[in-house]
């Protein structure tokens, strides 16, 4: 694999404006790059009083908000689309400052948070307006479902993608009226903060979006026990803690969550295409994305030349840090996350796994590089087999059948996304039989996360609820059904309550014909 070195090409954005943003007077936070170690800025931590206090501010600018009309506020949304392609360059300079991905990793986050925002504002209106239902009695019961907001949504967000989840998950809740708290993690405060400066740029009173910084064990639990619904970006162990909090509060609850996804390589598949999208998608922003795939199953039939082709592939990507748009694979986020890739590949390897590709960190290229991993002969027993590792690292397995394959593909506690690469004609229906939220065919995963108007969430222990399409945003609202009657439904005048039973059941007799 080549390297590439290249120094920032233009200064980042005010990072003490940005900072100035977040609600909170406590302990300063230093955020420092992944990639060299330099400090970035400094921005100040929220203690709990200061989180309830802003979800306080928050309810009252939720009144105002909520009562604008929906294409009122769709506009903002519209206006924060166009921003962001506008200042695609500062976001990108700022996403990789703070999380040392790629370029071209980067650019994903400005296209999604713009698409979302787009695809709501369009959608939200239609969404969102009273819809006439089926009443108890036709012509005599008028039913309208409505839609309420929830009140104040509490959005917790990982460092992978600091840009564009705080976006996708904020919009769609503002867009149903609601006011929000973001709590992004520490290591990416700047990015959401950004965020929220494009948002309030588009034209979102200032309280209706706020941030708050501080430590996931402590602001984290103090957002919880405050909002009215919560959108947890994260791992399956921290989003059952989430999950348990909630429960007891009796409040909404969203996550998408942990994955170990599947990328299946059938014997009618265009070999070269699927090596080359394999290499593309397995190593995508450092491997540090709950959708990317971690394991690829290959029939039999085309081992030998995918893993050939895959090789090859994977030896050219460019890894490095700096902002060439050449650059394929960038930095981990922490020493903690370079830790942890180098425990599950040394465990695989003592346990008789095969290192074909990579194997080791790369501290020549900064502190948290790693190289683009490939294993083979991973056994059962390995904790790579079975837990996400998040980093660059996938196993290749054999497998003698399509059967075996989609068994062992969904031989797993996850199901957040899978990759399936077979002829067109069969992707469909192929696709079905994958336990998974998200099936891309002959792509990795940006078919079906770039679908913004189709759901995007995980199976199993991957999450609850969705984000994107219809129920992105209907999942932050209240539904209510309020139902005129002309007439009452009960006996009238001298009819025995005999003759309203015998009534009322051929009345239904008939409804049951035609609704």
């Amino acid at each position: 694999m080549t390297t590439r070195t290249t120094a920032p090409s233009r200064p980042l954005p005010d990072l003490a404006a940005l900072a100035a943003l977040a609600t909170g007077t406590g302990p300063a936070l230093e955020v420092t790059s992944p990639s060299d170690g330099r400090p970035l800025g400094v921005v100040r931590q929220a203690h709990e009083g200061e989180v309830a206090g802003a979800v306080r501010a928050a309810r009252e600018a939720q009144k105002g908000w909520a009562a604008r009309p929906a294409r009122e506020r769709a506009a903002v949304a519209h206006r924060f689309a166009r921003l962001v392609l506008d200042r695609r360059d500062e976001i990108l300079d700022l996403v990789q400052a703070e999380t040392g991905k790629a370029r071209i990793a980067a650019l994903e986050e400005v296209l999604d948070a713009s698409r979302t925002a787009a695809y709501y504002g369009h959608a939200a209106p239609g969404l969102l307006r009273a819809r006439g239902r089926l009443g108890a009695l036709p012509l005599l019961t008028k039913t309208t479902e409505l839609r309420h907001p929830k009140g104040v949504v509490g959005v917790i967000t990982p460092w992978n993608y600091p840009f564009t989840l705080p976006a996708s998950d904020t919009v769609p809740a503002l867009l149903a009226g609601n006011a929000v708290l973001i709590k992004p993690d520490e290591k990416t405060p700047f990015s959401a903060l950004l965020t929220l400066a494009l948002l309030r740029e588009a034209g979102l009173p200032e309280r209706a979006a706020q941030v708050v910084v501080g430590p996931r064990e402590v602001t984290g639990p103090a957002v919880v026990d405050a909002v009215d619904f919560v959108m947890f970006t994260g791992s399956t162990a921290t989003g059952r803690k989430v999950a348990a909090r909630c429960g007891e509060r009796l409040v909404g609850f969203s996550a998408e969550l942990g994955g170990k996804n599947p990328l299946i390589v059938l014997g009618d598949a265009d070999v070269p295409a699927a090596a080359a999208g394999a290499a593309r998608t397995c190593f995508a922003n450092a491997g540090q994305l709950c959708i990317g795939p971690e394991r690829i199953y290959i029939h039999e039939a085309v081992r030998e030349r995918f893993t050939s082709l895959f090789l090859d592939e994977v030896s050219r990507l460019q890894v490095g840090p700096g902002t060439s748009w050449e650059t394929q694979v960038g930095s981990l986020a922490s020493p903690a996350q370079v830790a942890k890739v180098r425990s599950h590949v040394d465990d695989a390897v003592a346990k008789g796994a095969r290192i074909l590709a990579g194997g080791a960190a790369r501290p020549e290229l900064g502190p948290n590089f790693f190289a683009p991993t490939v294993l083979a002969d991973v056994p059962e027993t390995a904790v790579l087999c079975r837990e996400e590792t998040f980093g660059p690292v996938v196993a290749l397995y054999p497998v003698a059948s399509e059967e075996e394959a989609f068994a062992r593909a969904n031989d797993t506690g996850y199901g957040l996304s899978a990759s399936l690469w077979t002829a067109p004609a069969r992707g469909r229906k192929l696709g079905a039989r994958i336990e998974a939220g998200s099936v891309n065919v002959n792509e990795g995963y940006a078919a079906a996360w770039g679908s913004h108007s189709a759901g995007m969430g995980g199976w199993k222990e991957s999450g609850m609820g969705r984000r994107h399409g219809p129920e992105g945003l209907l999942k932050y609202t209240e539904s209510q059904t309020v139902a005129v009657q002309r007439v009452p439904i009960a006996p009238s005048g001298r009819m025995s309550a005999e003759q309203f039973a015998d009534l009322v059941t051929a009345g239904v007799r008939i409804m049951n014909r035609f609704f």
